[in-house]
């Protein structure tokens, strides 16, 4: 799952900042009960003796050195049950001035060995979603907040089944997709209809429920997504261009790309050596892909190359997107 650089940065100052925070509060209890009982600080200086006293004994040459342990483990309990005394007199806990971390798997360092912890991907997946949400509105789309009503129960003329029904089909397969993601039979999505029928809303539920579940998720239109490409090979080692590398490595290594808008971008031999190099890669690397367009399938077998067209058609599930514009329903319902 490899989150974006910048994703995971952000994370990991959070995950240290919650702990630096976590340390202030504790310190401040600590002072305060200590003002309050001056006994517990004398006890906590003599606690920390007798564990250095633990550490010598046990290295101690000649005599008994289980003796000695023994003895100054048995000091320190005579101390820590006193201590607990008297914090349970003010009213906490005897582990109330421990510095305990928040995840007890890594001990907040977000790490256990060379695998990231579970902590430190929630947090990633939080930062994924905050980055998605600049391009994509994840404020209220869920699979939870999708409305069927919005579409008609009348049959849609040549195709056999109303928008409704259509629809209740087209919400299954999203909905198993994103919450199986990497298990689902079907690997990659091809969302196609008119503007204004829900493929940018539901593009969003999966982005949400995918990143969610901690899997690495980028979401740009083709417009945006070619551009990077473009800027990459012919900016080179300028900013721009050590910029578009590291973008265009994420549309090719993220667990889930949703490019939004295929067919909107201007189509040139550049825009389709782009759109191949990123399908191809990813279908070879077994990455899963969700593509929406106004185009149909056959639109775009006439539109990009047949390379293309093969992959598209072959490797991608079609999910149809048919009816009234939602938006234009929507605005006549306020």
């Amino acid at each position: 799952m490899p989150y974006d650089a910048n994703v995971q940065r952000r994370a990991v100052q959070r995950l240290e900042r919650l702990r630096r925070e976590r340390q202030e509060r504790t310190e401040r209890l600590r002072l305060e009960v200590y003002a309050r009982e001056p006994r517990l600080e004398r006890l906590d200086r003599r606690i920390q003796g007798t564990m250095a006293g633990l550490v010598a004994a046990a290295l101690r040459q000649g005599g008994d050195p289980v003796s000695a342990v023994r003895s100054v483990r048995e000091e320190n309990q005579k101390l820590q049950r006193e201590r607990a005394v008297l914090l349970g007199a003010i009213g906490l806990p005897e582990d109330a001035l421990d510095d305990r971390p928040s995840c007890p798997l890594c001990k907040d360092t977000g790490w256990r060995g060379a695998v990231m912890c579970r902590c430190l991907r929630e947090l990633c997946a939080q930062e994924q979603i905050k980055e998605l949400s600049k391009l994509l509105d994840l404020g209220e789309q869920s699979f939870d907040s999708f409305r069927l009503d919005y579409y008609s129960q009348t049959p849609y003329p040549g195709r056999g089944t109303s928008p409704r029904g259509n629809m209740e089909l087209v919400y299954d397969v999203c909905l198993n997709y994103a919450t199986k993601f990497g298990r689902f039979a079907i690997k990659n999505l091809f969302l196609t209809g008119a503007p204004g029928l829900g493929k940018t809303f539901l593009s969003a539920c999966i982005a949400r429920a995918v990143s969610e579940n901690g899997f690495s998720v980028v979401y740009d239109t083709a417009g945006n997504i070619f551009a990077q490409f473009e800027a990459r090979k012919f900016l080179r080692d300028s900013p721009d261009g050590l910029d578009a590398r590291d973008e265009t490595r994420r549309y090719l290594n993220c667990d889930l790309l949703i490019l939004d808008d295929l067919g909107s971008e201007l189509t040139t031999q550049f825009t389709q050596s782009a759109l191949y190099e990123l399908v191809n890669a990813r279908l070879v690397a077994d990455r899963r892909t969700v593509i929406s367009s106004n185009l149909t399938m056959p639109e775009a077998a006439q539109r990009y190359a047949p390379q293309i067209a093969s992959r598209l058609d072959g490797e991608f599930h079609v999910l149809h997107f048919f009816g009234d514009d939602i938006r234009l329903l929507r605005k006549n319902r306020l």
